[in-house]
């Protein structure tokens, strides 16, 4: 029903989640000849969190801290975009302990007066959630070794990163459709 929504240009709607991105890199996989010798350099440490607001149209707003994301953080955000959407707006978030917690549920109510509105996901569905597919190509494909290098251009590249998403990096959620039953 929300995508219907959407589509017809109704409401708006924003799928939203947080990331650290780690000095340690990231390897989801690999492989190597036997007699081959293969490094990543990677540090420890250092890390950069992201909370991040995303639309199939790849519209993306976000915030990067080195502090950890609390409830407090994402009301701050929340707070912020209710005072900047122009139709009916609905968030999308998983059952994270932040995304749920009495301060984010007291909000909702002054949220729903400036028409954003929060949807929590069925427990353990990340699936449904487009933002995560974002996170993975940011990741992946989008941070290069060299950018975990020391935790200053971890920071910068995060922020690049992100500042281009939209603008010149895309995911294409064509195929990707939230549908609960």
């Amino acid at each position: 029903m929300l995508e219907s929504r959407y589509e017809i240009g109704e409401i708006d709607i924003l799928y939203g989640d947080e990331v650290q991105i780690s000095e340690e890199g990231y390897v989801p996989y690999g492989w190597q000849f036997s007699d081959e010798d293969v490094c990543i350099e990677s540090a420890k440490g250092g890390h950069v969190n992201c909370f991040g607001l995303l639309s199939r149209r790849n519209e993306f707003i976000y915030q990067t801290t080195q502090d950890t994301i609390t409830s407090d953080f994402i009301v701050e955000q929340l707070d912020n975009l209710s005072f900047e959407i122009s139709k009916p707006t609905v968030v999308v978030l998983d059952n994270a302990k932040v995304h749920r917690a009495k301060k984010v549920q007291e909000m909702r109510r002054y949220w729903a007066d400036r028409n954003l509105f929060i949807f929590f996901l069925p427990p353990y569905s990340p699936h449904l959630n487009i933002i995560e597919r974002l996170w993975k190509e940011l990741k992946a494909r989008w941070m290069t070794p060299k950018d975990y290098s020391n935790k200053e251009q971890l920071l910068f590249s995060a922020n690049m990163i992100c500042n281009a998403i939209g603008k010149s990096l895309f995911v294409n959620f064509n195929s990707f459709k939230l549908s609960i039953i």
